[in-house]
């Protein structure tokens, strides 16, 4: 029962647009993936090279190049500056992390020497998606108040007890601790709501909102490529991808001016989020070579279905000054439990690359390789993420009525986008230099016209292979803009904050050959 009166006071946030950033329906499917330091220098751009561990988890064709073993590792270190503009004002925030990335053994070698066929196994761990990330931003706000996304979440609820009890994700507790009130004259079962703090508008509310996110999205995946022929390769991979994404966030508005008698003071709303599980997902790919020094590419990914657990804590204090003081309560002071928690599946959209390249000396001895120019063009629909209602929970109508909310949320929300990615290496005997750029597309429908984001990467690095022994050195230069509201009205008018992320990035990766 607990957990349905919070589905039904999340599938009204949904209907109206107030629950959920962006990045929430977005992290599965746009994202920077992780690679090598030599894939990471051209640009992420392989779909039709080959010969690195990165092709389990692009084109697993590529792998069917191998005809001995690697071993890689790839420790990466990120730094970077983020700025966030609201309502006029600038804030910058910096932020730093280490972790690792791509690291796995390939096992490769020819199966029939006279007509040019071989096989390579790999077992590898990718980590695909980065959600580390701190931003603040604040400005003076005269047009709304967050408080008002609970009286249209209220909708026609008329009684009170309700009203304080039904709503733990948010509305409950900003009644319970007078950030909205009954209207003075109202009777018990037609009460009329309003908001403490909307009704200082004429003055201004200063608003500030702090977001900090960390955890990834990692892959497990085993992958087998094979040359069928010297002109085709076609190859497989089965991943396991593993979601840990945790997002803390504060939301405050208070009164502008100096008035200690106006009933308001502020209001804090924060909010603790986890998302946690495993999901499943095939891959799979061809290479053709229809002359010597030309390779094209296709493969195709299947949508991720993740088996996912999210559970939320919320708390509200509000200070109303000498109408009540400060109040605070939490989602534990309704439920009776420490965090509200919900089970379901979510399937990611599908996605489809095709990639061409050429090599410069193309020869089946890379020793004498002199270098290649590559290129990949990827398509991904944004809005075909969708939920549904997960067979070890009992659901009632009201899961399934919050799961079909959440989706047509998506749909109207997303849309389909390309990502294009190309890069070059040349090779100096044991040295090799690389240059490689990636953009990747606006997954936004315009709403409320400041819906917009895109990622731009541009990159370089030098490379070391001697004797069984290699190292790649690389930097990535980001520049990534988002949106993020804090709020959403239905029926009124709300801000977001452009967000703009200036980021460097700088992978080692070290390898040997068996």
């Amino acid at each position: 029962m607990k957990k349905n009166i919070l589905l039904a006071s999340l599938v009204l946030a949904i209907l109206s647009g107030n629950a959920q950033e962006p990045a929430d329906a977005l992290r599965t499917s746009w994202y920077v993936p992780g690679a090598t330091a030599r894939i990471k220098a051209i640009g992420g751009a392989m779909g039709s090279l080959g010969g690195d561990v990165t092709a389990t988890f692009v084109n697993p064709a590529g792998l069917a190049f191998y005809r001995t073993g690697d071993f890689v590792f790839t420790p990466q270190f990120g730094f970077g500056k983020t700025a966030a503009t609201y309502l006029g004002r600038e804030e910058n925030q910096k932020n730093s992390r280490f972790n690792f990335g791509t690291t796995g053994f390939v096992w490769g070698g020819e199966t029939n020497k006279k007509e040019k066929k071989g096989a390579a196994i790999s077992l590898a761990y990718n980590r695909a998606a980065d959600y580390n990330s701190r931003f603040v931003y604040r400005g003076l706000n005269n047009k709304s108040s967050y408080s008002q996304r609970f009286l249209e979440e209220i909708g026609n609820t008329r009684d009170a007890n309700v009203v304080a009890s039904n709503f733990p994700n948010g509305t409950s507790l900003a009644f319970n601790t007078f950030w909205i009130d009954t209207v003075g004259g109202s009777t018990n079962g037609n009460f009329q709501f309003k908001s403490r703090a909307a009704a200082l508008l004429s003055t201004g509310l200063i608003q500030q909102d702090s977001v900090a996110t960390w955890g990834g999205l990692h892959e497990f995946a085993l992958g087998m490529g094979f040359q069928l022929n010297e002109k085709l390769m076609i190859g497989g991979t089965v991943g396991v991808p593993y979601m840990d994404y945790h997002r803390h966030s504060a939301f405050t508005e208070a009164d502008a001016t100096e008035n200690a008698n106006n009933k308001f003071d502020f209001a804090n709303y924060t909010e603790d989020f986890k998302m946690r599980g495993a999901g499943f997902n095939l891959k799979a790919g061809l290479i053709y070579k229809p002359q010597e020094y030309w390779r094209i590419g296709f493969a195709v990914h299947s949508p991720t279905i993740f088996s996912l657990t999210d559970t939320y804590d919320y708390s509200v204090t509000t200070n109303t000054e000498s109408y009540e003081g400060t109040q605070t309560q939490s989602t534990a002071d309704i439920t009776g439990t420490d965090i509200a928690q919900y089970k379901y599946w979510l399937i990611t959209p599908y996605r489809m690359m095709a990639s061409i390249s050429y090599v410069l000396r193309e020869i089946q001895d890379v020793t004498r390789q002199r270098g290649f120019i590559t290129a990949d063009v990827e398509y991904v629909n944004h809005a075909a993420t969708s939920y549904t209602t997960h067979d070890e929970v009992n659901n009632s109508a009201e899961d399934e009525a919050y799961l079909d909310a959440l989706n047509g949320a998506i749909d109207k929300a997303y849309k389909s986008a390309f990502n294009f990615r190309v890069g070059g290496e040349l090779k100096f005997t044991t040295i090799m230099v690389r240059l490689g750029a990636a953009y990747y597309g606006n997954p936004y429908r315009v709403i409320n016209g400041e819906e917009n984001g895109d990622r731009l990467n541009l990159s370089g690095g030098l490379g070391y292979r001697n004797k069984g022994f290699f190292v790649d050195l690389t930097y990535v230069h980001a520049r990534n803009r988002d949106t993020h509201f804090a709020y959403r009205l239905e029926n009124g008018a709300y801000s977001g904050a452009d967000i703009k992320n200036r980021a460097g990035n700088v992978l080692a990766t070290v390898g040997f050959k068996f």
